[in-house]
């Protein structure tokens, strides 16, 4: 058996999927990664990724389109299993240039009826910094 050892990446989300930084993983499997944000938009915030590195949303292609709907499921299913509402939430991606981590990732939000006006604004939904899922599947993954 070797012995693979993982060097640290200039992405901190590779980090964390690859568990070189001290960040608390919701969930996980072979595809995707959950954690929370740590700057919460609302009292529930959390990131879902993909442990591939995949740049963002422009980087998407028809082949994703399995990845993107999984990552949607988990994070509905995340609100599920915290007794939320997802008709009380927000889902979005940033849309480049307005993003601070250059790796994929969705933001869900709950409530979204508790969202400060800041957050409201950075979390605009289909706005020019950020979009909807139903946005990133019709343009990259039909």
């Amino acid at each position: 058996m070797t012995d693979v050892t993982v060097e640290k990446s200039k992405c901190v989300f590779c980090n964390i999927v690859n568990k070189l930084e001290n960040t608390e993983i919701l969930y996980e499997d072979e595809d995707v990664c959950v954690f929370r944000d740590i700057k919460p938009a609302s009292d529930f915030h959390i990131l879902t990724i993909p442990k591939r590195h995949i740049e963002d949303v422009k980087s998407l292609t028809p082949s994703d389109k399995t990845l993107v709907d999984k990552m949607l499921s988990v994070a509905k299913a995340q609100l599920e299993s915290n007794n939320l509402s997802v008709e009380d939430a927000r889902f979005g991606y940033h849309w480049p240039p307005f993003r601070s981590v250059h790796h994929l990732h969705l933001h869900t939000i709950a409530p979204e009826s508790k969202m400060g006006m800041i957050a409201r604004i950075i979390f605009k939904q289909d706005s020019y910094w950020f979009v909807s899922p139903g946005y990133i599947e019709t343009r990259f993954c039909e």
